[in-house]
């Protein structure tokens, strides 16, 4: 396979509702796609980082910065642009793990549409289907929130998560649960909202029976989380704080979750997430799919990655409506609670050359010819 060129475009994203966490609200994605391209082949890859550096240290500008001045130029020195062959390539530059998984994506997108391979067979997915749950943001009103629950249950989603802060917690949890039982999947999410002196309050969640608290913590504070899963019953999941797996590997020998979230662009591509994911099954912890609010491209991706055999709870690879009333790609359409892996080539889906038009803001081609 030869690469030629790297194309860097962005486009514009409205969502249909606002969505607000920890750390702010969204209403829109500026959304940087990564197109590798060559004679004989073509990828996709979507950088999930946002428009400013509060979900991590990266962001959208920053990230279409490091692509071009730095990771095109590496590229273009890769005699064989294989994607494990180009990880290695980029290992010099230090952090950014967003702009090198949107890079290594259109590439590995690229090399397996030219051997005709699905994505989620080079991965090694077990499921023709995943689970779906969806993320349910932070609301004015309990009233608000419980309609909103109320409104994915009857669609079919398996599992809620809802964003917890402090002043938005307990009473919420509560709420959803007298309103819809015990039997329904709950879980929350606090994008390190909180800190280790909050283990108490945290501790009045346990009597609600979620699955897990995923990074109550700031991302840097391993061994707090170590120390707050020996005051809270429920089970702590990481996120932020997984950025590699070796990151999973000191968590867990710590005792600081028994869960973990994959995100493949927090931890730089779907190489080093299926890494994440080995590491994770040979210590007997379960995974599941965390969600950056794709595009249906960036979504394909997940849900080929979410059918791996340790992906044994719901995720967030919601339906395409979920977040958009036009996505790029042909939407994902959520059937008995669940989304179909793509089987096709490569991720297994293409831009919808009108939606893609419509939503582009800009386009900028890096050539990579030497």
């Amino acid at each position: 396979m030869k690469l030629t060129g790297i194309e860097l475009r962005r486009v514009a994203m409205p969502l249909v509702a606002p969505f607000r966490t920890s750390f702010g609200v969204e209403h829109a994605r500026d959304v940087l796609l990564v197109r590798a391209y060559g004679p004989d082949a073509e990828g996709w890859g979507e950088c999930v980082a946002m428009d400013e550096p509060l979900y991590s240290a990266e962001y959208v500008e920053g990230a279409a910065d490091v692509i071009r001045r730095f990771l095109a130029p590496i590229l273009s020195t890769v005699d064989n642009p294989e994607a494990h062959l180009v990880e290695r390539a980029f290992a010099p530059i230090k952090g950014h793990p967003m702009a090198k998984a949107a890079v290594l994506t259109a590439v590995l997108d690229a090399q397996l549409r030219a051997s005709g391979t699905s994505l989620g067979t080079y991965l090694g997915a077990v499921r023709p289907a995943v689970p779906s749950g969806v993320s349910v943001g932070i609301m004015d009103s309990i009233p608000e929130l419980l309609d909103a629950v109320a409104g994915y249950l009857a669609e079919g989603y398996l599992r809620i998560k809802l964003k917890i802060e402090p002043g938005w917690d307990v009473d919420p949890v509560r709420a959803v649960r007298e309103r819809f039982g015990d039997d329904i999947l709950l879980q929350v999410d606090a994008n390190t909202a909180y800190t280790l002196a909050d283990a108490r309050h945290l501790a009045r969640l346990d009597p609600f029976g979620l699955l897990l608290i995923e990074q109550p913590l700031p991302e840097d504070d391993v061994r707090g989380h170590a120390e707050l899963a020996r005051v809270v019953r429920t089970p702590v999941c990481l996120d932020e704080s997984i950025t590699s797996a070796r990151a999973a590997a000191d968590a867990i020998a710590l005792g600081a979750c028994s869960i973990v979230n994959i995100k493949p662009g927090r931890v730089g591509g779907y190489l080093e997430a299926r890494r994440v994911h080995d590491v994770c099954a040979a210590n007997g912890v379960p995974v599941w799919a965390g969600g950056m609010l794709e595009t249906g491209l960036g979504r394909a991706a997940n849900v080929a990655l979410a059918a791996l055999p340790n992906f044994t709870l719901p995720g967030d690879t919601s339906a395409s409506n979920r977040y958009y009333a036009r996505d790029i790609t042909r939407p994902f359409v959520l059937v008995d609670g669940q989304l179909e892996v793509p089987a096709a080539p490569g991720i297994g889906v293409d831009p919808d050359p009108d939606a893609l038009t419509d939503a582009t803001t800009s386009t900028e081609v890096l050539n990579l010819a030497r």
